[in-house]
């Protein structure tokens, strides 16, 4: 069984800078028994990133229904979600389909999260997955795979890919901490040529690792990605303007090498 310590010195020994922002999508099951379980690992989550001025953001999304209720800790993406939107020093965000939890010094924090109310796609540059982006930020995957990498929904809507957004809007309602319920409409995934686009996603793990993109560790028993936003963000616009922008993730077959070497 792992303590707090050793997670956090698997954490620390990943050598990511201290101030920067941490996006992390982690599998508990993977990382194995954690004494105290997944409320020890958000622990050593934040001692290890909410440092020097440092951001840690938990995706919470809510995208399986259609109303996000900031009166409940729900999220349809695991165990530790649930737990960093209750936490108390947790800022969620306002997005009603794509929430964070957001842990760090209060000004930046209020800064990184302002633009998320705005959003009207579910990843949107303008918003904290673009100000990961802008700060040249990290995303962490423990024990999942770049499937789960909500990041590069965002590099897609940055650089206009044809068909994943749909043309008309849906509605989604939010329902805030006084009871108060505010109608919200945003473009959604268009689903009608690819069923889930970020099923393919891991076929670019090869060209993000060719132009290291990508940096190995572990926590516990978890392999950990950490990801470069900055370097996947310039891979897959390499590959896309190779490729004229032609589909390629709607079927298996690996990216052709010609398009990222």
């Amino acid at each position: 069984m792992y303590t707090k310590s050793d997670i956090l010195m698997d954490l620390n020994a990943l050598c990511i800078p201290k101030g920067k922002i941490v996006t992390v999508h982690t599998s508990l099951r993977a990382i194995g028994d954690i004494e105290g379980g997944g409320e020890t690992l958000l622990e050593a989550l934040l001692e290890a990133f909410v440092k020097e001025d440092g951001i840690l953001a938990i995706p919470t999304h809510t995208w399986d229904s259609d109303v996000y209720d900031r009166r409940r800790f729900d999220s349809c993406i695991g165990t530790l979600p649930r737990l960093a939107a209750a936490h108390k020093e947790a800022v969620r965000t306002l997005h009603p389909t794509h929430s964070m939890a957001v842990f760090g010094n209060g000004e930046r924090v209020e800064e990184f999260v302002k633009d998320e109310a705005l959003s009207d796609t579910p990843a949107n540059p303008k918003g904290c997955y673009g100000k990961l982006l802008a700060e040249e930020g990290v995303v962490l995957l423990v024990g999942v795979g770049q499937d789960k990498n909500t990041f590069l929904h965002c590099v897609e809507e940055m650089l206009d890919t044809p068909n994943r957004l749909t043309a008309t809007k849906v509605k989604k309602t939010i329902i805030h901490r006084d009871g108060r319920e505010e109608v919200k409409e945003l473009y959604w995934f268009d689903d009608s040529e690819i069923s889930d686009v970020s099923v393919y996603f891991p076929k670019f793990e090869p060209a993000f690792r060719y132009h290291n993109a990508i940096v190995d560790g572990r926590v516990g028993n978890a392999s950990v990605q950490i990801c470069s936003s900055r370097k996947m963000k310039e891979v897959i616009e390499l590959i896309y303007n190779r490729n004229n922008f032609k589909e390629l993730l709607n079927n298996p077959k690996p990216i052709d090498k010609a398009l990222y070497e």
